[in-house]
């Protein structure tokens, strides 16, 4: 495939870079021009236009440079100035579920418990005996903290199975039916990594967090094919809306099942880099040595491993105990021995590791196992990271870049748990809450991302986010831990070209430059010319996947 640059002054125009080029290219098939171009490109940041020809980008620079690309048969996009920047990439995302999510009762804004109660009573109203109610996404935040339990909900869902989930994925609230299906009683002992609450009697209350919660997870139907492949259409067309043209999916092998089989029927509009659990890294060794990593839609190789829990569950791991729970400090999903085995014997195989750790016991945990495995298996281009990287003791901070850890964080998190956080590990703490200044300081590769369904997966709000750190309630009007705020233009880095980094696609996509995919996004105005209040009332106007319009405004 031939290759045209257009020189970073933006002056040469087209047919002299095509001189001596015969016979003539084909006409570019789409033109973008008369725009606000951020290519993502280091030394070459803006530009005014660019070309696309088939699914691949074509040339950048000037509207003068582009004029010797445009045929009859080339659709001309005219920018009037908009922002037009590489696709979103949403480093973290469980889009499966996530999809599934859209269609399941909501209750993310329940903001008291009788609304949380009553939506879950309308819901059931239109289903049939038997069938669960799943998904949720409440946050007992919402109406000042107290965790909700199966008595709030048994006396409007006799007939359904209830096991819906707080937003953040770590513990769950079961009704009797979803209990008695599972086999939880009063008898059932604690489990490890896990917390089973219970009523003054013993009996369980409906809370089951973390590991606990697999003695209801197991007893879960499992959806049909054709459910499964309905929630990813929807969660491509969700966030193909939202400017996102690529996600990492924090999954499994039944979610690699499903993008494959869209790939296979040519139903894909979202790429894919697909990580399955840590512990299966043998299962995955033996897949690509088998067939392969991929290709440009879905690509294997990932592998996603847990230490601790969620700050809003109380599981996250701590040095200290919570400040207001003085006798916990949290607890570890997977043992360190089990997690030293799973990452040494992944990275030996020559896969990619990525581990969530939230409190700053889990972090140092994490950093000191990366840190061995590194020594003990010798360099190579491991591109180690920490998903969430939370709440980072001060003193580590330097360790990410230091050993070429990536900090995959969700800017969004900041603001949602900033309404909330002080009282849960106190002033100290929150300093290094959410530390995207600091890390990008201390020359750390910060990628970002959303933990959709977790929060929403909006880059503009994450943008947002990351750039004022105003908290949703707007009681933090200058930004909450205002020194971690980062730029527009470091924020829209984190979601393009480090994104692509952190999943080793940095050569074909996260930049607009000539010979990448041509994944972009159009924005309804200039991110950087607005004031940062301003940001997040920007909309989607244009999503563009390998040359092709997946969603228009």
């Amino acid at each position: 495939m031939l290759r045209y640059v257009i020189a970073a002054s933006f002056i040469l125009p087209a047919l002299a870079l095509l001189a001596g080029c015969s016979p003539s290219p084909e006409p570019a098939s789409l033109v973008v021009r008369d725009a606000r171009v951020w290519t993502g490109q280091p030394d070459q940041p803006w530009a005014d236009a660019f070309a696309v020809a088939g699914d691949r980008i074509l040339a950048v620079g000037s509207n003068d440079g582009m004029d010797a690309l445009t045929g009859d048969g080339t659709r001309v996009i005219e920018g009037g100035g908009r922002l037009v920047t590489p696709g979103f990439i949403d480093t973290h995302v469980h889009f499966i579920s996530g999809g599934f999510n859209l269609s399941s009762v909501q209750l993310r804004d329940a903001p008291t418990p009788q609304v949380f109660i009553d939506r879950i009573a309308e819901f059931a109203r239109g289903l049939e005996p038997g069938v669960w109610i799943l998904g949720g996404d409440w946050d007992h935040e919402q109406w000042g903290g107290e965790l909700p339990r199966r008595d709030w909900i048994d006396s409007v869902t006799t007939e359904n199975p209830v096991w819906v989930n707080r937003l953040d994925g770590h513990m769950a609230l079961a009704n009797t039916a979803a209990l008695t299906a599972g086999g939880v009683t009063k008898d059932t002992e604690e489990v490890d990594g896990g917390t089973i609450e219970r009523y003054d009697d013993g009996e369980p209350a409906g809370i089951l967090k973390d590991n606990a919660m697999y003695l209801v997870d197991r007893v879960v139907p499992d959806a049909p094919d054709e459910l499964k492949d309905r929630a990813l259409d929807s969660a491509m067309d969700y966030v193909a809306g939202q400017g996102v043209t690529s996600v990492h999916d924090m999954g499994s092998w039944g979610n690699v099942a499903v993008f494959e089989r869209a790939r296979s029927e040519g139903r894909l509009k979202t790429r894919i880099y697909a990580a399955i659990p840590l512990w299966d890294w043998q299962t995955l060794k033996a897949r690509v040595d088998s067939t392969g990593r991929g290709d440009e839609w879905v690509r294997l190789g990932g592998l996603k491993g847990f230490v601790d829990g969620s700050l809003g569950s109380h599981t996250a791991a701590f040095m200290a105990p919570f400040t207001d729970a003085p006798d916990d400090r949290g607890l570890f999903i997977s043992t360190r021995e089990d997690l030293y085995a799973w990452t040494s014997g992944a990275d030996e195989a020559g896969l990619h590791v990525m581990v969530h750790a939230i409190g700053d016991r889990a972090i140092r945990v994490q950093l000191d196992i990366f840190e061995r495995v590194a020594d003990e298996n010798g360099p190579r281009d491991r591109r180690f990271r920490i998903e969430h990287a939370q709440h980072i003791d001060p003193t580590d901070i330097e360790r990410f870049a230091a050993q070429d850890v990536i900090p995959s964080m969700q800017p969004y998190h900041a603001i949602d748990d900033g309404r909330w956080a002080l009282k849960v590990i106190g002033p100290e703490r929150i300093k290094t809450t959410y530390a995207f200044r600091s890390l990008l300081d201390t020359g750390a590769r910060l990628v970002l991302g959303s933990d959709w369904s977790v929060a929403p997966a909006t880059p503009i709000e994450g943008i947002y986010a990351a750039v004022t750190r105003r908290t949703l309630d707007d009681l933090n009007p200058g930004g909450w831990v205002p020194e971690q705020k980062i730029t527009v233009e470091e924020a829209l880095r984190g979601y393009t070209l480090d994104a692509a980094y952190a999943s080793y696609e940095e050569d074909i996509k996260g930049s607009l430059e000539p010979g990448k995919l041509a994944d972009f996004v159009i924005l309804d105005r200039d991110l950087t010319a607005i004031s940062p209040e301003e940001i997040r009332d920007a909309k989607v106007d244009l999503t563009v996947v390998g040359g092709k319009i997946v969603y228009e405004r």
